[in-house]
């Protein structure tokens, strides 16, 4: 079940979010808050910024998480993010033994936390993690449908 502050750590990720597309980026936003409930990473999708295909909001925002703690184990953090993060996102969380996990919109053709696929909650994996999905689902999924309904903000199709 899904706590109140969880909305409120859901809107500073949506905060984020909204600032990827002046770089053309997706916008998904990424949070990680402590264990005291300090938020220790905020980021936003890059790929398009700096050309880095693994510059997806969740792992800046691990790596940002990792340097804040000084440890690569981040057991007592909650990530947030505001969309249902894709396998890669998913293996890092799982690598980083990320206890919970937040997510706003369901990411019915690449997501690894429940959708397509549940790498996040895969027993056959070292660690599994606890998820609550659909926070702030509406607005998430709104930004996304305005960014890829506007042909200037998204970037160019490469074929």
């Amino acid at each position: 079940m899904e706590l109140p502050i969880h909305h409120e750590w859901m809107r500073l990720a949506l905060a984020e979010a909204e600032q990827a597309p002046a770089t053309r980026d997706v916008p998904v936003g990424a949070v990680v808050v402590s264990g005291d409930g300090v938020v220790i990473a905020a980021r936003r999708n890059e790929r398009e910024l700096t050309g880095d295909p693994t510059a997806h909001a969740e792992v800046l925002a691990l790596r940002d998480a990792a340097e804040a703690t000084g440890d690569w184990r981040l057991t007592d953090c909650t990530l947030i993010v505001t969309l249902e993060p894709c396998v890669m996102c998913a293996g890092a969380i799982v690598a980083a033994r990320v206890p919970t996990l937040v997510f706003g919109a369901w990411d019915e053709n690449a997501g690894a936390a429940g959708s397509l696929y549940d790498v996040v909650r895969d027993r056959r994996l070292n660690h599994q993690v606890e998820v609550f999905p659909g926070v702030e689902a509406e607005a998430s999924a709104r930004l996304l449908v305005a960014f890829f309904e506007d042909p200037l903000r998204r970037p160019p199709v490469v074929e």
